[in-house]
């Protein structure tokens, strides 16, 4: 009997030490993971692997939106923590910038100002001013001291700087536009920011609102059990690494609870962020709020059907003066 319980017991120690393994090798090839595919310059959602682009609209276009549009515009630079963020500000056709709400977009993770040419030509015609943004690490802006795009959790601020503009030059409040991990930044300055109350509405396309869920879900599409876990345990030693805690970047109550109207879209065969979070979101918002839910992939329900697109977004920015 004594055998038999030691035999137990043997083999009890032996799959706990097992599980102790498997779970410390996982969270260290998940905070690789991380550090790998959020570093500055590496490989990234929006920097590689798109097709070449054709119109001001696809992504990878590069030019300023007077050669996309014949628009107008100027070069603003907005003061930051840690220096001068360069920004695109294109006044409405009328030329009035005062007392009236001014659009700020805020790009995805490695992306680039004119990510938000999607958006522009119907927030110009709106009659919105309209600021196309840096923040830290992006080409011509300074880079952050972790080397890491970090989901919002330090690139809140920059966006607080471009809302800090808007209302010093004018504006009345501020419409926040954001994509991917732009949705990210949105979500923790209307968390964190005292400007937060300034923002009287907000668009968002395929936002990553739940960077955990996000990385638990790319880790259980390799086949790996318990995703959730072996994700956790990454960012602890991502935290360690770098000091910023990724777990913190989970902003979907934040927006639940913003009182102002929401236009969101999202594509269900979305490779990079899971459209259930944005499903989840709708489903427990009380406020106002138009959700277009397409087939497409990342950031390209306005390829779905660009007319639609732009007919749904032009008529809720028409509701915001109602």
């Amino acid at each position: 009997m004594k055998g038999a319980i030691g035999i137990v017991a043997g083999l009890t120690v032996a799959l706990v030490l097992a599980a102790a393994a498997f779970f410390f090798y996982g969270s260290w090839q998940s905070a690789r993971f991380l550090q790998a595919s959020l570093a500055v310059g590496g490989p990234t959602a929006q920097g590689t692997g798109w097709p070449a682009p054709e119109a001001p609209s696809d992504i990878g276009f590069a030019g300023d939106p007077g050669q996309a549009f014949g628009y107008e515009f100027r070069t603003v630079r907005l003061g930051s923590d840690l220096g001068d963020m360069p920004a695109w500000l294109v006044p409405p056709q009328s030329g009035a910038m005062q007392d009236r709400p001014w659009a700020i977009f805020v790009h995805g993770i490695g992306g680039r100002r004119e990510n938000g040419y999607r958006f522009l030509p119907v927030l110009h015609r709106a009659e919105l001013p309209v600021m196309l943004i840096s923040y830290r690490n992006d080409e011509g802006a300074p880079p952050s001291s972790e080397g890491i795009y970090a989901f919002g959790l330090t690139e809140w601020r920059d966006l607080e700087s471009a809302v800090e503009h808007a209302v010093d030059h004018g504006a009345s409040s501020v419409v926040l536009v954001a994509e991917s991990m732009g949705g990210a930044i949105a979500g923790q300055f209307l968390r964190r920011s005292r400007l937060a109350t300034r923002v009287s509405a907000v668009v968002l396309d395929a936002p990553a609102l739940d960077f955990p869920g996000l990385v638990a879900a790319q880790i259980d599409r390799e086949g790996i059990p318990f995703a959730g876990i072996i994700a956790r345990g990454g960012f602890v030693l991502f935290g360690q690494r770098t000091g910023v805690d990724l777990a913190q970047a989970y902003t979907i109550p934040d927006f639940i609870a913003f009182p102002g109207p929401l236009f969101l879209s999202h594509g269900a065969n979305d490779r990079l962020v899971p459209v259930a979070s944005s499903d989840h979101l709708v489903a427990n918002r009380a406020h106002p709020t138009e959700y277009l839910r397409t087939e497409a992939d990342h950031i390209l329900s306005f390829k779905a059907d660009p007319q639609a697109y732009e007919s749904a977004l032009s008529a809720f920015l028409a509701g915001l003066g109602e």
